[in-house]
């Protein structure tokens, strides 16, 4: 595959000033900026600027980020799916997850989230791709936002869909472990129905198990 890398950049004018959204980023553009230090959804900030970085130079890695002049303070992520999902059984060059996603209080509400998806989303390379991600529950700030999981999941669900990513039936057993968890993805126009084809048999990977 190839993994078109072109710049893009806006500027997002909010009530708590204005950011810069740009990406995707090489890791040592990366390592030039400040992490927020409010952004702890993952890991410690330090641990999650490196991991950033390293992903940022993988092939198929891109990163998106939101800055306050030259401070991180909102990202998203795209790579191939971890080794351990079932995303991932099998091989396929054009599926890609959106991995994580991540703005800091100051910011929410502002639409940094959704600024980030649609600047990813502007190469046409996206095309080629489909584009998975997969929400938690458990991964959700339901306490530091005052939001009930359902509410959360709105949000979460309204973000994507500024991609284009949209709900997907699946037997995952991780997502099928709450019905607040859910699988959402974005089916590029030049995938060829044989990738389609594969999508479909991991998202049912059990429905012949009984």
């Amino acid at each position: 595959m190839e993994y078109s890398k072109t710049f893009y950049t806006k500027e997002l004018q909010t009530l708590s000033g204005t950011l810069i959204i740009e990406g995707p980023l090489s890791g040592e553009k990366m390592s030039a900026y400040e992490f927020h230090e409010d952004l702890v959804a993952f890991r410690p900030p330090a641990l999650q600027h490196k991991a950033l970085i390293e992903i940022a130079d993988l092939p198929e890695g891109r990163i998106f980020i939101a800055r306050e002049n030259e401070t991180i303070v909102g990202y998203v992520t795209y790579l191939y799916p971890d080794p351990l999902e079932r995303w991932s059984e099998i091989k396929m060059e054009d599926l890609i997850e959106l991995g994580a996603i991540e703005v800091i209080p100051k910011y929410r509400g502002a639409s940094v989230g959704k600024n980030l998806i649609r600047l990813s989303m502007e190469d046409d390379s996206v095309e080629d791709f489909i584009i998975i991600t997969t929400e938690y529950y458990w991964h959700w700030d339901l306490k530091g936002t005052g939001l009930n999981i359902w509410d959360y999941r709105k949000v979460m669900e309204k973000m994507m869909s500024a991609g284009g990513l949209v709900y997907f039936a699946t037997d995952d057993p991780e997502i099928s472990s709450h019905p607040a968890n859910c699988l959402m993805a974005r089916i590029g126009k030049r995938v060829p129905p044989e990738s389609i084809q594969k999508f479909d048999q991991l998202r049912f990977m059990n429905r012949f198990m009984y």
